[in-house]
């Protein structure tokens, strides 16, 4: 496959030390879609919590898909200085973060899934996720 992404082996700086800063930043984002989703539930006198995976997994999707679309980058993602690009090399359109999104959530749901994912961002030049590697993504160090 094609692909207009940095090589690996002479752009090595885009991807220096992210999976450690993909962990960062999935802990931030989780974190923060914990205290809306707390919040809401506070907002709707705790009917949300009898409904709390279904709010979170609401929350967690429009929270990962509206700031991928909106910066390339979850608020975690932006904390840890990393961002998604697409096959092409360009920022995410709105519809790529909704697919990656969706992809991401998939691949988080399933443990088996999740583990192949782990493993191929810590052992991959690229550092792909499972979800990355299906839509032809990775996320990088932002270009300065």
């Amino acid at each position: 496959m094609s692909t207009a992404l940095p090589d690996p082996e002479y752009d090595h700086a885009f991807y220096d030390g992210v999976p450690a800063k993909r962990l960062f930043a999935w802990l931030v984002d989780v974190l923060l879609v914990t205290v809306i989703t707390f919040l809401m539930g506070l907002l709707t006198l705790s009917v949300l919590w009898w409904i709390w995976p279904l709010t979170f997994i609401a929350v967690s999707f429009f929270y990962r898909a509206g700031s991928i679309a909106a910066w390339s980058a979850t608020p975690g993602m932006q904390l840890m200085n990393i961002e998604l690009r697409n096959s092409m090399g360009g920022r995410f359109s709105g519809g790529e973060a909704v697919l990656h999104t969706l992809a991401f959530m998939v691949a988080t749901g399933f443990v088996i899934l999740q583990i192949i994912s782990i493993v191929m961002m810590v052992m991959g030049s690229r550092h792909q996720g499972l979800h990355d590697l299906l839509i032809g993504s990775a996320a990088i160090n932002r270009p300065r």
